[in-house]
């Protein structure tokens, strides 16, 4: 894999990715690629953890700030992006770091990403209203006869996912699984070095955390989300305000908790986040592993990516 022209650098948050990633930027031919779904918001700076200016001057990151707060940003527009990014640092000569904790993002990329219609919530209804008549078996062997392969991965005694198969038959008169083996072929065209930077001890992280809420907080975390607020086209449901650390700050300025009830809810989804990213990390085939926890963790990182930069300037 040393070969590989594009590296990913995952895990999950608070643990330290960005600062190798820096380290990398400031001593190999690297340009970096944000992957995170938070930070391609402009305006939330504090809450997601995005560089300072004086830390994007040294080492840019491409695809942070590319939405307002209240735009839509989803996962295949993302791939897309990155792809263009990526295909720009090669022709100069470089190497792709894309650095980040979303792990829908970098699947998207990597695997390709199929182009699902919309929901419907008029065939959605019609659905679930045959449904409740006829029972999701019934509805489970209809769905076996338009989209058999489908079927046989989807347990009859799933109806959400038996109900969204029929839907996305019904608005494109194809089968969901023909959508998405054609999203397949948006895959990554370069090999890829997969390394993630994951705990040892789960309670470092836990700590990390903790103190990287507290330090946003000294920030001016609230004063963020009062200034997002003040923007009528910022509203709670958002997806931008949906991110963790911004919707506990905005309950706490809703009325619903006080400041170290806020706290102590952002800190526990924190973790909980992190949990989740571990669990999908561990998920993912031909992961190198870095300890985050270790002493030597940014030297580690910083060899392996100089490893791809030695390889691509032997050819």
């Amino acid at each position: 894999m040393s070969a590989a022209p594009v590296v990913f650098l995952m895990g999950p948050t608070a643990s330290g990715k960005t600062d190798a990633a820096v380290a990398v930027v400031e001593r190999l031919p690297v340009d970096i690629v944000s992957v995170d779904s938070a930070m391609v918001y402009r305006r939330l700076d504090i809450g997601t953890g995005k560089p300072e200016p004086a830390v994007l001057a040294r080492a840019p990151h491409r695809l942070i700030d590319v939405r307002e707060p209240f735009e839509a940003y989803s996962a295949a527009e993302f791939a897309r992006d990155a792809r263009r990014e990526i295909a720009a640092i090669l022709a100069a000569g470089r190497v792709p770091l894309l650095v980040g904790g979303t792990g829908l993002y970098f699947r998207a990329l990597r695997r390709g990403l199929a182009e699902l219609p919309a929901a419907d919530e008029s065939i959605r209804a019609a659905l679930a209203a045959e449904a409740a008549t006829i029972g999701w078996a019934a509805m489970h062997a209809r769905l076996a006869m338009v989209d058999p392969a489908t079927a046989a991965r989807v347990h009859p005694n799933d109806p959400q996912r038996i109900q969204r198969a029929l839907e996305v038959h019904a608005v494109t008169g194809e089968p969901m699984s023909a959508l998405l083996a054609r999203g397949r072929d948006n895959a990554l065209p370069w090999p890829v070095l997969a390394l993630a930077m994951v705990p040892t001890d789960r309670e470092w992280l836990h700590r990390r955390i903790a103190r990287r809420f507290d330090h946003m907080l000294e920030l001016g975390l609230v004063e963020e989300v009062v200034a997002l607020r003040g923007d009528a086209r910022v509203t709670r449901d958002l997806p931008a305000m949906r991110a963790v650390g911004y919707r506990q700050v905005w309950e706490h300025l809703d009325g619903e908790c006080d400041a170290p009830a806020m706290r102590a809810r952002a800190v526990h989804a924190t973790r909980q986040l992190a949990k989740r990213q571990l669990t999908w990390l561990r998920g993912e085939p031909d992961l190198a592993c870095v300890p985050c926890d270790g002493a030597d963790a940014v030297a580690r990182i910083l060899a392996r990516v100089a490893d791809v930069v030695a390889s691509r300037s032997r050819r």
